[in-house]
């Protein structure tokens, strides 16, 4: 699929879900205080020799149309789960994605690891609404926010005990993530503008990420082959979503995928 005006939609609706959600903001306030303590991905990350897994729930995207519309959340995240999984996306847009709040609250409450809000974020009460569900990390897409903003919505997530995984695209956005103090940082390699991908995009911009910042190589990877592939450039982790929800045996492809051997590399 081919749509240059297909973000600027998505986030036109973030915007009106945005205003209505301001005016629940205090019971959202509330429920975050009273959430689960937030699980840290970032320490297991760091711990593990292997790639890490992010795998993904995922019922349909613009790009790849309907990818298993009728999937139950906590059993797809549990196939996840006993495949290694160091955390589970959960897409919680429903116009284009099928996704809610209920499926990531629903994970989150069914598992063990820790739980990615991936949605597109564009305000700060978003932010309190992934913590009252009980999110630990929080999607930040660089393309979609000011640097002002995508600094400070940063802050915020640290500060409420969460990983902010900061997604860029090309080396303004990787530099742009940096600056705004990004710990994990995605790279996409499918253009958001047009979604087409490529995994050439993290080999080219791996080595404008310093060692200490953790590597997400995200879209594309649809085996372990790949999860080699952008190893050697020096990812240290890959989110991964439809080739698992497509796949006949999800628990065993996460398992290949995180047998991989991380290698360090950048550059």
């Amino acid at each position: 699929m081919s749509d240059p005006g297909i973000l600027e939609r998505i986030v036109a609706g973030k915007a009106v879900e945005v205003a209505a959600l301001r005016a629940v903001r205090a019971d959202l306030s509330r429920a975050a205080d009273d959430a689960p303590a937030p699980r840290r991905a970032l320490q297991a990350l760091s711990r593990s020799g292997n790639v890490g897994v992010i795998a993904e729930v995922k019922r349909r995207s613009p790009g790849a149309g309907d990818i298993d519309t009728g999937l139950d959340p906590v059993e797809l995240a549990a196939e996840y789960e006993e495949g290694g999984a160091l955390a589970i996306s959960v897409l919680t847009d429903s116009r284009w994605f099928g996704g809610s709040l209920d499926d990531l609250i629903e994970v989150r409450a069914g598992g063990g690891v820790a739980v990615l809000r991936k949605d597109f974020v564009i305000d700060a009460v978003q932010v309190v609404e992934a913590r009252a569900a009980g999110a630990d990390l929080v999607l930040l897409i660089v393309r979609i926010l000011d640097p002002v903003l995508l600094r400070d919505l940063r802050a915020m997530i640290h500060d409420m005990g969460m990983t902010a995984l900061v997604e860029a695209h090309d080396e303004w956005e990787v530099e742009a993530a940096l600056e705004a103090g990004a710990l994990l940082l995605g790279v996409n390699n499918r253009d958001l503008s047009v979604f087409r991908t490529d995994l050439a995009v993290t080999e080219r911009l791996a080595k404008y990420v310093p060692g200490e910042v953790l590597l997400v190589s995200e879209s594309g990877i649809a085996s372990a082959a790949d999860v080699a592939r952008v190893a050697a450039a020096g990812a240290d982790a890959v989110l991964v979503g439809e080739a698992l929800v497509r796949s006949g045996d999800r628990c065993g492809m996460v398992a290949a995928m995180a047998g991989v051997r991380r290698t360090g590399a950048r550059g």
